[in-house]
């Protein structure tokens, strides 16, 4: 069904986009580039901001994250928002080398630890 308090919660039976995985690295090179140290991820609508987790290897595949089944669906590709939301440039940025991050469905239901970025 997706994530409990998402907006693609319940949206349709398998929907790909189920979660979204950004990586952690991805959105500070943004903040580097753009000049803004002080950026929230939530400006991305990502589910899961990760660090370590090749989101590439994962499309395709079924992979393990704190416990939960995924399934890795699609590239996330960036539209024209980020441009308007992080600055001009980002959709471009994010277009290259997977920086848009993963969709995947949820295979197994569980339960997932928020774990502060910084500590």
């Amino acid at each position: 069904m997706g994530l409990k308090g998402d907006r693609y919660f319940g949206y349709r039976p398998s929907y790909k986009g189920q979660v979204t995985f950004f990586d952690l690295k991805t959105l500070q090179e943004i903040g580097d580039l753009f000049k803004l140290p002080k950026l929230p991820a939530s400006v991305f609508r990502r589910n899961l901001i990760v660090e370590g987790l090749d989101l590439r290897a994962c499309l395709g595949r079924r992979f393990i994250f704190q416990g939960v089944l995924f399934e890795g669906s699609q590239e996330c590709k960036p539209c024209h928002w980020m441009d308007r939301a992080v600055a001009p440039g980002t959709e471009t940025f994010m277009k290259a080398q997977f920086r848009g991050g993963l969709r995947a469905k949820i295979l197994e239901n569980g339960v997932l630890h928020v774990v502060p970025l910084c500590a």
